[in-house]
């Protein structure tokens, strides 16, 4: 599945047509053209970069999978590859979707691993600023990081909102703390996830607002500029929900300890208050004559002892909070 744009001086003038025109129309001065391919094989691409010229390289890159986030430059074009991301608000997992986009001076190819790249955002971005497409290559290309980079941020947003759920639960006595260790194993996993594509994103953008980079329009400088800016927020925004992600964790496990020291102290408090009657009734349980013995007197002392003993180490106990 294949779809094509063709702008004329700043104007979108055609859309959808054969892939074969596009060397036609390239010829043709003040001609941008935009050409998408969602998971194309490897005839598709050879045809492509026949028609642009394409190095052998670039093209081998297109067509494999888990390429890292990246900006090659070659004689003719350049080659980048970017992902977009989602999260799974239920399982806390977050997806990734690669797209390889090869741009020469007057025409740029997007290259989708798969349909779940959502290509209409693009294209409403585009359509969104038609006053910038005038400069070109320079204009489709911004369009497209702007969308990946915007998707990047929201996501460290809602994972950011999960976190301060999770950070809710830990003192909540209702959650179970497997659940919380769960939840924060897989926030933890997305994050890592998560800046894996982030990171690379950096140096993508920053090359791009080069001055010696050929082909670009140097009125963009300060969109691509304003995208930098958010690619480093999300970075450092990423950085900071991975230490406090390890936090929550570092935390529930300190909460857990002291759990067990509260059931501790309380289980010892009362095993040392039944230990009182327990001692009195095994002295006068002996077998040989001791004060007391076989009198009433014995009875009443030894249950006044139990009782005044027992009671005194529960008062205690409770006023150091053990029990």
């Amino acid at each position: 599945m294949t779809r094509t744009r063709l702008y004329r001086s700043g104007v979108l003038e055609l859309e959808d047509f054969p892939v074969q025109d596009i060397s036609d129309y390239l010829r043709q001065p003040g001609v941008t053209v935009w050409l998408d391919m969602c998971a194309p094989d490897a005839d598709d691409l050879a045809t492509i970069s026949e028609e642009l010229d394409l190095h052998r390289l670039a093209v081998e890159d297109a067509g494999q999978e888990h390429q890292r986030p990246k900006l090659d430059r070659y004689d003719s074009h350049l080659f980048v590859t970017s992902y977009a991301v989602e999260l799974d608000m239920t399982s806390g997992e977050l997806e990734s979707f690669e797209v390889a986009v090869f741009v020469t001076h007057n025409a740029m190819v997007t290259v989708r691993k798969s349909e779940r790249f959502d290509i209409d955002g693009v294209v409403a971005r585009w359509d969104g600023s038609p006053d910038l497409a005038k400069h070109g290559v320079s204009f489709l290309l911004h369009g497209l990081l702007d969308y990946v980079v915007d998707g990047h941020f929201a996501a460290v947003q809602t994972l950011d909102d999960e976190i301060e759920t999770l950070e809710d639960l830990l003192f909540d006595d209702k959650s179970s703390d497997l659940s919380v260790q769960r939840r924060s194993f897989e926030l933890r996993k997305s994050l890592v996830r998560l800046r894996r594509v982030v990171l690379p994103m950096r140096e993508v953008v920053n090359s791009l607002m080069r001055r010696d980079l050929h082909g670009f329009d140097g009125a963009m400088t300060p969109y691509y500029q304003d995208v930098y800016d958010h690619v480093l927020r999300a970075t450092e925004w990423t950085e900071s929900l991975r230490d406090l992600v390890t936090t929550v964790l570092e935390t529930n496990l300190t909460i857990q300890g002291n759990r067990l020291n509260v059931i501790t102290k309380q289980v010892t408090s009362w095993a040392a208050i039944i230990a009182v009657p327990t001692a009195i009734t095994g002295f006068y349980g002996q077998n040989v004559p001791y004060p007391g013995f076989s009198q009433e007197s014995g009875f009443y002392v030894s249950t006044i002892a139990i009782i005044v003993l027992s009671a005194g180490l529960y008062i205690l106990f409770r006023r150091r909070d053990w029990i």
